[in-house]
């Protein structure tokens, strides 16, 4: 499978919707390149990547 680019609010919708109210709209729409598509993450995976997102947005606002 090819590298897919989607935004995190897709991978939110589809495998951990009970996420979307703790995230910011900036964080949804961020986009994420998936190696092997969306059609082969797991709920773990999605889970993961929020979590870095977040990260990589706090460690961005400290740093502004």
């Amino acid at each position: 499978m090819d590298m897919e680019t989607v935004k995190l609010s897709q991978i939110v919708e589809r495998l951990a919707p009970e996420l979307s109210p703790f995230l910011t709209s900036r964080e949804m729409d961020l986009n994420i390149v998936l190696r092997d598509g969306l059609a082969v993450l797991e709920p773990a995976d999605a889970m993961e990547i929020v979590q870095h997102s977040i990260c990589n947005g706090q460690k961005q606002a400290l740093l502004q």
